[in-house]
C-alpha cells in the first residue's frame, strides 16, 4: 500500500478500512470432535499449521480455524475472529489510536506476525491484509495432500455475522467500543434478522457484499449479572434459501431446534448446542457465497 491509501483509510465511514471477516477461530481440547460437527455444517479440513497443532477448516468464502495447541477445556470457545482489512499495519495503528488494547505477539519460525487487539472476554481480534491471490495460510499452513483446497459451499452459505453476549447494562458500552473503533452502526430497534430477535444488531462498515453484523444480547431479566462471561457466542451464516439449506443439513446429521413459528423455516433456524457450547444460527441472507 502507499502513503495515500494509508492516509485514505482513516476518514470516513470505514476508519480501518475493512472488507469482511477472514476466519473465525476456535480453541478447544477436543479439536477431532468439533472437526466433526463442522464437517457436518459442509466445512472441510483443508489444511494442517506447519508448527502448531491447529486446522483450517473451509467451505466457500468461509474460515473457520481450530486451535488445540493452547490447551483448553474440552467446550470449544471461540477465541478470535479475523478482520480483512486494505492495510493491516495501518488499521492496526488506527486500532491502537482509537483505544484499542494491542496483544503481544508471539511469533515462531516461518510464522506471519498478524497485527490483534483484545476483543469481547478473552478474544483477540486479528487484522489481515493478505487474503486475495496470496494468504496467510500460504505461509502458516501446510495443504492436506489430495483435498480441494476450495471445497463449495452448501447451498451458498457464508458469512453473515457473530452473536455476543455481554453482562446486564453492558449494551451502550459495547456499542460503543465497536462504532468507535471499527466504524460500527446501530440498527432500527426492530431491525433483526434470522428468528432470534433479542439485543442489538450493529452493522459493519464493510461496503456490499461484504458488510456482517454483531448481535450484542444481555442477560435474561433476573439473570445474574455475567460480566465476567463475556465472549463471542456464535457464527451467524446466511444462506438465500434457509430451507433448502436446512433439509441439506439434515441429511448430513445436523440437528436443529424445532421452532413453533412455521414462518422460521424461511427466516432461520438454529442448529442444538453441541459440546457444551458449539451451536451455529442460518439467516436468510440472499448474498451467495464466492
Amino acid at each position: 500500500m502507499n502513503n495515500l491509501n494509508r492516509e485514505a483509510i482513516q476518514e470516513g465511514a470505514n476508519p480501518l478500512g475493512m472488507e469482511g471477516i477472514e476466519f473465525i477461530e476456535y480453541a478447544t481440547a477436543k479439536p477431532q470432535q468439533l472437526g466433526q460437527i463442522l464437517e457436518t455444517m459442509g466445512f472441510r479440513p483443508i489444511a494442517r499449521h506447519r508448527s502448531r497443532e491447529v486446522l483450517l477448516y473451509r467451505q466457500g468464502d468461509i474460515n473457520v480455524i481450530v486451535n488445540a495447541h493452547e490447551k483448553l477445556n474440552d467446550k470449544p470457545v471461540i477465541v478470535a475472529i479475523a478482520l480483512r482489512v486494505r492495510d493491516a499495519s495501518a488499521a492496526y495503528k488506527r486500532a491502537l489510536e482509537r483505544g484499542a488494547w494491542a496483544i503481544p505477539t508471539n511469533v515462531e519460525v516461518m510464522e506471519l506476525n498478524i497485527p490483534a487487539v483484545h476483543g469481547v472476554g478473552e478474544s483477540r481480534i486479528y487484522f489481515v491484509d493478505r487474503y486475495k491471490e496470496f494468504s496467510i495460510y500460504d505461509v502458516d499452513f501446510t495443504p492436506i495432500p489430495t483435498v480441494d483446497q476450495h471445497p463449495p459451499a452448501v447451498a451458498g452459505l457464508h458469512f453473515f455475522g457473530i452473536v455476543q453476549y455481554i453482562g446486564n447494562d453492558r449494551t451502550e458500552d459495547w456499542t460503543e467500543f465497536y462504532r468507535e473503533l471499527f466504524g460500527f452502526s446501530e440498527l432500527n430497534a426492530g431491525q433483526h434478522f434470522g428468528i432470534l430477535t433479542k439485543g442489538r444488531i450493529l452493522r459493519s462498515p464493510c461496503a456490499a457484499p461484504n458488510h456482517f453484523y454483531v448481535q450484542l444480547i444481555e442477560p435474561e431479566l433476573g439473570v445474574l449479572d455475567v460480566k465476567d462471561d463475556e465472549c463471542l457466542q456464535r457464527m451467524g451464516l446466511g444462506t438465500p434459501n434457509v430451507a433448502t439449506t436446512v433439509d441439506l443439513l439434515l441429511k448430513a446429521g445436523v440437528e436443529f431446534l424445532v421452532s413453533k413459528d412455521p414462518d422460521d423455516k424461511n427466516k432461520g433456524a438454529l442448529t442444538r448446542t453441541q459440546m457444551g457450547s458449539v451451536t451455529f444460527e442460518l439467516v436468510h441472507d440472499d448474498r451467495a457465497a464466492s
